[in-house]
């Protein structure tokens, strides 16, 4: 399936950015994208960093996470790239990998939860589709993903 954005003649899954949370959200993520068959793949995980308080988790940890992230992508898309971001604003991390990568859109999976949970985390996905200058793809869930 191609799907060409008008605007600017390129195809929309010409370069897509994949940002992953951890192995299974890798993996999920990848086999969501794969029917559409991207051209190009980026991996993409956001190491959260405090600002003047503890990181979440520290940095090795991160790294080893990230590099487990993307060993799981490269089982759909052996090809993948890979990139890591080092922020405290993951929206703005993934916006801003995606300019440097110059991905044509951000291929996404709803990590789900409920509602509170959503409000409280500030609803990523709301933010980066409205933040976003690209295209963004939600991907399908399935059934065994909620």
């Amino acid at each position: 399936m191609t799907s060409h954005d008008e605007t600017h003649g390129r195809n929309l899954l010409g370069h897509a950015l994949l940002p992953v949370a951890n192995e299974d959200d890798a993996l999920a993520t990848a086999r969501a994208l794969d029917p559409y068959d991207p051209e190009r793949v980026t991996a993409l995980h956001v190491v959260e960093k405090g600002d003047g308080v503890p990181d979440k988790t520290p940095v090795e940890q991160s790294e080893d996470l990230a590099a487990e992230s993307y060993a799981a992508v490269r089982t759909v898309f052996p090809d993948a790239d890979e990139h890591t971001a080092y922020s405290r604003n993951v929206v703005e991390a993934i916006v801003d990998a995606a300019d440097e990568v110059g991905a044509s859109a951000i291929a996404y999976r709803s990590r789900g939860g409920n509602r509170l949970a959503q409000f409280l985390s500030g609803d990523l996905s709301v933010k980066l589709v409205t933040d976003a200058p690209i295209p963004i793809v939600a991907l399908p869930r399935t059934g065994s993903d909620e």
